[in-house]
């Protein structure tokens, strides 16, 4: 069995970090004897990091990682996959919903060939706002992924390590693992696992916050939004230059203009947001440029706590 490195990103979950690290602790020794379990606190506001640094006493296969600021899920896992050190990692939330006893089916799955194999929920356990949230992310990464596979995505996956090559230099505030995946890997898949119900709290994610996100990966990492801008304005453009040639053939036929306020009003409010449509699209580009010359890094470290020896 091939070496494995789990990675949590733990935000505000002290209640239930320790219960979901023992499960898959006894999952991993069970399936190999090279594995680590790195967990990135994204700066919790609870005692989350006090429990890492617990569970990286009491069990040496354990590491941990605080955060300077919370960055967000996907740039603390961009920084636990790179300081992974096997063969091959598998991401999991902290709140139970994704259950370790399913890690060896994720394995035995990539072992088949593939690169990427996510673990697709049989039952989502969210609410409504949320389960909508999720649908219209998934649709967006299908979108710029080009992958049937991306509808199935999910937090709980598995993949070799060797892809983070692909975005080993990848610098920038918005980060999306399943895009940044999809520069190293060609082969995605899913299987069916179960999905339970949070241990304890609520969801971080909200409705707002997940579409957010899938309009950071929309501007971000594609541009299918200046493609829809650009065919926007052609059409719009062969609207009015119809409404033109139905004036000049009426004004030479009939010799009148057309009348009315209200419709030479609306033409005039459909073009104007159009343009404002179009400036904002390419605002949200702009802006994510600027980010991206600042340099801004995807995540800071304050500190690390671990009591395994490096491997060699």
């Amino acid at each position: 069995m091939r070496s494995i490195s789990a990675i949590i990103p733990v935000y505000n979950s002290e209640s239930t970090l320790s219960q979901v690290v023992e499960r898959l602790l006894t999952v991993l020794s069970s399936l190999t004897a090279d594995y680590e379990v790195i967990l990135v606190d994204d700066c919790s506001r609870d005692s989350s990091w006090q429990v890492v640094q617990n569970l990286a006493e009491q069990h040496p296969q354990v590491r941990g990682i605080h955060m300077m600021r919370n960055f967000g899920q996907h740039n603390a896992l961009l920084c636990g996959i790179r300081a992974a050190r096997y063969e091959i990692c598998i991401t999991l939330d902290d709140d139970g919903q994704n259950p370790p006893e399913e890690i060896p089916a994720l394995v035995a799955k990539l072992e088949e060939g593939y690169d990427v194999v996510y673990g697709s929920p049989r039952k989502e356990q969210h609410g409504l706002w949320r389960d909508l949230a999720s649908i219209i992310m998934k649709i967006v990464l299908a979108n710029i992924m080009g992958a049937e596979t991306a509808r199935r995505a999910s937090p709980f996956r598995a993949f070799y390590t060797r892809s983070r090559e692909a975005f080993a230099n990848f610098q920038g505030p918005q980060v999306s693992i399943e895009v940044l995946l999809t520069w190293g890997a060609a082969r995605f898949t899913s299987i069916q696992v179960d999905h339970h119900e949070r241990l304890a709290g609520t969801s971080n994610y909200s409705f707002r916050k997940l579409v957010h996100l899938a309009l950071t990966m929309l501007t971000g990492f594609s541009v299918l939004p200046l493609q829809i801008a650009s065919m926007t304005g052609f059409s719009f453009f062969v609207f009015g230059f119809i409404i033109l040639m139905y004036v000049l053939i009426r004004y030479l036929i009939q010799g009148g203009v057309v009348p009315g306020f209200s419709f030479q009003a609306s033409i005039v409010a459909i073009f104007s947001g159009v343009q404002l449509l179009s400036l904002g699209i390419f605002g949200e580009y702009l802006a994510r440029m600027h980010f991206r010359i600042m340099d801004k890094p995807p995540y800071a470290v304050s500190e690390t706590t671990f009591s395994k020896p490096e491997a060699k």
